[in-house]
């Protein structure tokens, strides 16, 4: 089974591809759901939060937007964060791998947001890069609720830019257009993903 990454910026389109990609039948891995969960009530992530982060926990489970704050910019914060849950998505990642191997899948796809910062393109057998102009890059993301020019520079400051991104990139799938176009760019992807697959067997 050929294990492909879904990587972009934030705010480039990557929940809408991969909720296409879904649509499709495509077995995928959500790293932000599976990281929603683990912050959830009785998620394996909310006890080590709650001790090293205590102000993050209201009740049983962590306040993400909290969270953020308390580690916006602090290198160090950042690190024990990861720490605690780099660790707890991966052991998600492996057990959907197993299962989509199982079934019989031709290949699966995980939605890695930070694939190029934290440097693990090799562990995967092709890349898919969403990319999308700046402009709108932007424009959506200061539409989200809490977002400020100053966390979006912070964000973007940790990213690997876009044309980096691209060039490493197997498949591109540009999000800066209509729907339909989005799809079929999509549709061409997966058809190569699947000839690719059926030529390893």
């Amino acid at each position: 089974m050929l294990k492909v990454a879904l990587t972009g910026s934030i705010g480039m389109g990557k929940s809408t591809v991969g909720g296409m990609l879904a649509a499709m039948g495509i077995p995928l891995f959500d790293a932000d759901a599976t990281v929603h969960a683990l912050y959830a009530p009785g998620g394996a992530a909310v006890a080590p939060l709650r001790a090293a982060f205590p102000e993050a926990v209201a009740g049983a489970a962590v306040d993400r937007e909290i969270l953020s704050k308390l580690v916006l910019g602090d290198t160090g914060a950042i690190r024990r964060l990861e720490a605690i849950v780099h660790p707890l998505v991966g052991a998600e990642r492996r057990h959907f791998l197993a299962a989509a191997e199982a079934a019989g899948a031709a290949f699966a796809v995980l939605d890695i947001p930070l694939l190029f910062e934290g440097r693990s393109r090799d562990a995967y057998d092709a890349v898919i890069v969403v990319s999308a102009p700046a402009a709108a890059q932007r424009q959506r993301v200061l539409a989200r609720p809490g977002m400020t020019e100053e966390k979006f520079a912070a964000i973007l400051a940790r990213q690997v830019p876009d044309a980096e991104k691209r060039a490493g990139a197997d498949y591109v799938i540009d999000t800066g257009v209509a729907l339909d176009e989005t799809e079929r760019q999509l549709r061409a992807v997966v058809a190569d993903l699947n000839r690719r697959a059926g030529e390893k067997q």
